[in-house]
This record gives structure tokens, C-alpha cells and sequence, in this order.
């Protein structure tokens, strides 16, 4: 472990940090877009936290629109697997489709993992559906200029939201291009 996935895996998030630390200056949506995709991406994974530790670096230096746009991006796959489940019945198992009430409750607690058994199940159209929410979410929160001051805690940490209204705004709609994409992309399944 210590001679080789360390070095590989610290390798990548070495890399994945300077690229996202070199961004900065850039257009905040770009970074948004970024941020939240990679939230998305692997759901837990060296993506997911490389872009979590990015954020929470830069809550240190004052910089908390960063954080809003990776908690968002976090946000969103479960939430909006959830809502899918709701709309498009005929995409999801009668077990994928009980979780509902859980990943809601997952995805408003900032916990993404509550989409990992859809994207295990079926990665070629649930990760990109999520990649692609997750980032109009990230985006429209560095559009709406929304701020957060702590690492974790999904909706019970909206007292310390800047312009919390909007962030319910970017999460709904971020959830919505998600949703709507796995309805669009999924086959029915056959029970």
C-alpha cells in the first residue's frame, strides 16, 4: 500500500489539486461546472475527495463559494436518483425503487453515496446523468455567488449558507437535469 497505490494515488490527487488550485483566478462557473462534476463522478472516490479537500482548503483562506459548489455537486446524484425513482418507474426496479425516501434524505444530508448501488448497477447512463446535474448545480452556485461556511452537513448547515434561496434554486434544478437525463437514457426494466 505505502509503495505503490500511495504514490499512485497521491500522485493523482496532487495533480487534481494543482489543476483545480491553478483554476482559481479562472471563471468561477467553469470551476463550479468542475467542482461539481467531480463530486459526481466516482461518488466517494479520489475525484469526489480531491475536490472535497480543494474545498475545504479553501473555506481556511475565506474563500467559501468553493465550498457551496462542491456540497452541491454532492448533493445532487442521490437527490436526483431519488426523484427519478419518482418519475420514471418504469427505469428502476421495484427495490431501487423503495430506496426513494432514503436517498432524498441522503442526498439533502450531503451524503453522495447513496447513489453508488444505481451507478454500480448501471455506470454508462447513471454517471454521466449525475456528472452533468452535479455540474449545472456547482455552476449555478458560483453563478448565484452562494457561499457556505462549513465542510459537511447538507440541509442542516443552510443558517450558514450565503444566499441560501438561490442555492435551493441551483440544487432543484441541478437535481432536475439529472433526473430527467436518467429518464432519458435508462431502458425500461422488465420486472
Amino acid at each position: 500500500m505505502s509503495f505503490i497505490v500511495e504514490l499512485i494515488m497521491g500522485g493523482i490527487n496532487t495533480a487534481l489539486n494543482n489543476g483545480l488550485n491553478s483554476m482559481g483566478g479562472s471563471s468561477k462557473i467553469v470551476l463550479g461546472i468542475i467542482l461539481g462534476g467531480m463530486m459526481a463522478i466516482d461518488m466517494g472516490g479520489p475525484f469526489n475527495k480531491a475536490a472535497y479537500v480543494f474545498g475545504t482548503a479553501a473555506m481556511a483562506t475565506g474563500n467559501y463559494d468553493i465550498m457551496a459548489a462542491v456540497m452541491i455537486g454532492g448533493m445532487t446524484p442521490p437527490c436526483a436518483i431519488a426523484l427519478a425513482t419518482l418519475l420514471f418507474k418504469k427505469k428502476f426496479t421495484k427495490e431501487q425503487r423503495d430506496s426513494e425516501p432514503t436517498n432524498f434524505i441522503m442526498g439533502l444530508a450531503f451524503i453522495t453515496e447513496g447513489a453508488i448501488p444505481f451507478a454500480a448497477s448501471d455506470p454508462i447512463h447513471v454517471l454521466p446523468s449525475c456528472v452533468v446535474g452535479s455540474g449545472v448545480a456547482g455552476a449555478l452556485s458560483m453563478a448565484f455567488n452562494c457561499t457556505l461556511m462549513a465542510p459537511h452537513g447538507g440541509i442542516f448547515v443552510f443558517p450558514v449558507v450565503g444566499n441560501a434561496v438561490m442555492y435551493v434554486v441551483a440544487l432543484i434544478i441541478g437535481t432536475l437535469v439529472s433526473a430527467f437525463l436518467l429518464g432519458l437514457l435508462k431502458k425500461n426494466i422488465e420486472e
